[in-house]
């Protein structure tokens, strides 16, 4: 059942500003432009306002994708076992279909992230790989950031007693609405100038980066001791970006971080999370790995370490990184001291690395390469991208060039200049 307008124990006005960010910022959408929109059925209420919010910027078409909760339980609890070895490959072959002929993407996020929690794992993980296959054409059009996408999130009552147990459900749900009102920057009168000032501050991190050109990272703090080579070429990113068919947009409302593609053959030592990591309903914890030769080979965890090892075993890039990430220990979304659950925040509370496939566009000229020529530099390739946490308050990087000069970027998980 959906949650009626009236019921919402927030005020509906910030949900409208919510959606002309999301359209306006975070996609940069164009006149004429598609729009495909997956969203909860939680969600309802906020994408009534992403559907109005983008005709009024000018779509041609917007398209919904609906998500149900008690749909998706309703298969592992119900549905034979080939059931989780199938996906829906024609629904992703239309919407890359769609990305070629120039639409845009937006996702919106809002169930409770731990939804599939008390499923079968291997249930859970094989019908995970079989859409992560069959998502493959669409994904690619996301990763190589061949257009406009964006990830938003609408404050679902059920993630909200996830993140707030001990208070009612509409509280909770209030909480959860003025901590994402928040973390998108809708606390100031004029929001949109807010993200423009926001973005210059995190493309001037990214241009310091690029020219420091350098070829590797050292982690150091609690149970990390890890270098972090660099792709070839590599280029960081943050905040808004153009995409490959010249609209800038925020992929993430909202965002902290700036990251680039590293090096998938050289990534070696140890490293610890510093956050759980919630994935495809499991909650994992204490993750600790080592990497030799970029290949993670040994890994434990102190909860959720069999979805762990699935992830790990999902493919070959599965055990190498595809992306580095870097967020000042006191980015406003780790100062509300909040566990999202939700990789969209949680990533952005913490320099973190991603499991599995790269972004090409993370590379000078990326556009202009095979993908052949991105391996070639590093890049990895999966059908996983799996964020997770590996900053504190504790931890250390130094920048490495390939002469072994050493120069420090983060201390105690801030900026060093």
């Amino acid at each position: 059942m959906t949650q009626a307008e009236s019921d919402l124990p927030f005020d509906l006005a910030k949900l409208d500003r919510l959606a002309e960010v999301a359209v306006n910022v975070g996609l940069g959408l164009k006149e004429g432009q598609e729009l495909i929109v997956t969203c909860p059925s939680t969600a309802l209420p906020f994408l009534r306002r992403v559907v109005a919010a983008a005709y009024r910027a000018g779509a041609s078409l917007v398209t919904p994708i609906i998500s149900d909760a008690e749909i998706t339980l309703a298969r592992y609890r119900h549905a034979p076992d080939g059931s989780f070895d199938k996906a829906p490959a024609w629904l992703y072959a239309g919407m890359a279909e769609a990305f070629e002929a120039g639409a845009a993407r937006m996702a919106i996020v809002a169930d409770d992230p731990m939804l599939l929690a008390d499923e079968e794992p291997g249930k859970v993980s094989r019908a995970g790989r079989a859409n992560s296959a069959a998502y493959q054409p669409a994904l690619a059009k996301i990763a190589g950031f061949d257009i406009n996408w964006t990830i938003a999130a609408f404050p679902g009552q059920a993630w909200a007693k996830r993140m707030f147990p001990d208070v009612s459900a509409e509280e909770a749900q209030g909480k959860l609405a003025d901590a994402i009102f928040a973390a998108s920057r809708l606390e100031n009168n004029d929001p949109v100038e807010a993200w423009a000032k926001h973005n210059a501050q995190l493309r001037s991190r990214c241009d310091w980066l690029n020219e420091q050109r350098f070829d590797a990272l050292h982690y150091s703090g609690p149970g990390t001791d890890f270098t972090l080579g660099l792709a070839q070429d590599h280029k960081w990113k943050g905040g808004a970006s153009e995409a490959k068919n010249g609209i800038i947009c925020n992929p993430n409302i909202p965002t902290e971080e700036v990251f680039t593609t590293p090096d998938s053959r050289r990534a070696d030592g140890t490293v610890r999370a510093t956050k759980p990591l919630s994935h495809q309903g499991a909650m994992i914890e204490g993750i600790e790995v080592r990497f030799e030769g970029g290949r993670i080979v040994e890994a434990t965890c102190t909860r959720g370490e069999e979805v762990f090892q699935e992830l790990i075993a999902t493919d070959e890039g599965a055990s190498r990184l595809g992306e580095v990430a870097l967020v000042p220990h006191s980015s406003p979304i780790s100062a509300s001291g909040l566990l999202y659950y939700n990789t969209l925040f949680d990533e952005n509370a913490s320099c973190h690395i991603a499991q599995g496939q790269c972004y090409s566009d993370c590379f000078i000229d990326g556009a202009k390469l095979s993908k052949e020529e991105i391996a070639e530099k590093g890049g990895n390739s999966s059908l996983i991208h799996v964020d997770w946490m590996i900053g504190s308050g504790e931890i250390d990087i130094d920048g490495i060039r390939e002469d072994g000069t050493r120069v420090p970027v983060m201390r105690g998980g801030e900026w060093a200049s």
